[in-house]
């Protein structure tokens, strides 16, 4: 009997052992998905206030046709609607306000143009950086700075 004494002695400490043992994986698992999740919410408290939306401001300008520059295939026309993208209010109003000194460079800035260099999307896009630069420039001595972020084609027919 004395041997089955001892073997349940060693049996029974193997099961307090493996018992203590697991209590205390499953206290560290707690507390570590505890600690997770309050820093978690921490994280959260310091993401940055959602940024609140604006609708764009676009400035339309009428459609217009002109005369483009001669090329092998003769006399060309562009018939283009154009609208502005600009950052603020007051450069709308701006644009508004000069509407025809802003019609005016547009027709001189194209007029100077080839039908083949007007075709193709890097084309447009060199136009488009072209007239902001044309637009950017003062159209009465005590303008405020343009803020035009973008140049939009909504029509655009080369013949």
């Amino acid at each position: 009997m004395a041997t089955s004494v001892g073997g349940s002695r060693k049996l029974l400490w193997l099961l307090v052992v493996l018992v203590v043992l697991s209590l205390s994986a499953a206290a560290t698992a707690l507390f570590m998905l505890f600690t997770q999740q309050g820093g978690m919410e921490q994280a959260r408290a310091e993401e940055p206030a959602a940024i609140e939306y604006q609708a764009p401001i676009f400035v339309q300008i009428d459609p217009f046709t002109v005369n483009l520059a001669e090329d092998n295939y003769g006399a060309r026309l562009l018939y283009a609607g154009i609208s502005l993208k600009v950052a603020d209010a007051q450069s709308r109003k701006l644009l508004e306000t000069h509407m025809p000194q802003v019609r005016s460079r547009l027709l001189t800035l194209l007029s100077g143009k080839q039908a083949e260099g007007l075709t193709s999307a890097n084309g447009k896009k060199r136009l488009a950086d072209q007239i902001i630069a044309a637009l950017e420039a003062p159209m009465s001595e005590t303008q405020p700075d343009l803020a035009i972020e973008d140049v939009l084609f909504t029509e655009f027919i080369v013949q």
